[in-house]
């Protein structure tokens, strides 16, 4: 397999990776036939996948702008994966010039991708480093020079917790970071589920089996396990719910049945 110029060196381009599978799904063009073999699968099972990422995207995108209109205008963004267009910066920016975004991520491609697309933006920059090692996060440079973690800060942990299995204590990690960060921060979460997929949970099953081939297991928890991540969190009206029914700027009925897959909500830390 001949490695494109765009593909960091050491990094095994034989392996799918989440981010890169996410990014096909986004229709990028940064992702290999290894991941788009492992989409197409898992679509086999799910057609509707990418219109759940859609979705997911279109929610940040709404949480970012709701955020900037509360006063946050400082983003912490875990598990970002490959920038596409309206990432978090660019919505954040958008409403408020002022607004300093950091990204995190482990997977190289996208931290290199985020590199680039970051190259003239002094208020914004990546991170290498994983969900699961919380304070290296928080001890990273980048985060010490562009957030001010005694001043509210919006967490983004968007469709990345349900890569974190529980053996690795997800609940531990956010819990460390939302120590960490000021009262008035919020926590913008986004979760897999199988409530609201539109095919039978057996069916839906095989979808989870495929990114768990790949070792990249995806866990499907439920409304009240994910409820637990907001724990120090007052929930923001609607509350958690599916994707399309937080905050819509379009009626959630005109949206595709797929859309309404897994839970998404807003916290804000008293």
């Amino acid at each position: 397999m001949e490695r494109p110029a765009w593909a960091p060196q050491g990094i095994d381009i034989s392996v799918p990776s989440v981010s890169r599978i996410y990014d096909y799904y986004l229709g990028g063009s940064h992702n290999f036939e290894v991941d788009r073999e492992a989409a197409r699968k898992a679509m086999e099972f799910m057609p509707g996948l990418p219109k759940i990422m859609q979705a997911n995207r279109a929610f940040m995108r709404r949480a970012v702008r709701y955020a900037v209109q509360e006063g946050v205008t400082q983003f912490l963004d875990i598990g970002s994966g490959i920038p596409t267009f309206g990432n978090v910066h660019e919505v954040a920016q958008a409403a408020d010039s002022a607004a300093r975004v950091v990204y995190v991520d482990h997977d190289p491609v996208a931290v290199a991708h985020s590199k680039a697309v970051l190259d003239s933006n002094d208020r914004a920059a990546v991170v290498t480093a994983d969900l699961r090692k919380p304070r290296d996060i928080l001890a990273a440079p980048e985060v010490g020079e562009l957030l001010d973690l005694d001043k509210p800060v919006a967490l983004l942990l968007v469709a990345v917790l349900h890569f974190v299995e529980d053996a690795d204590d997800p609940q531990a990690a956010v819990a460390e970071l939302r120590d960490a960060l000021a009262p008035g921060s919020l926590l913008i979460v986004t979760h897999a589920a199988y409530e609201g997929i539109p095919v039978p949970a057996a069916r839906a099953a095989g979808t989870v089996d495929v990114y768990k081939n790949i070792r990249n297991p995806l866990i499907m928890r439920s409304r009240e396990e994910i409820a637990r991540f907001f724990e120090g969190y007052e929930m923001v009206e609607p509350g958690l719910v599916q994707m399309p029914d937080w905050r819509p700027e379009s009626a959630p009925a005109d949206e595709d049945p797929y859309a309404f897959s897994g839970c998404a909500g807003v916290g804000r830390k008293a």
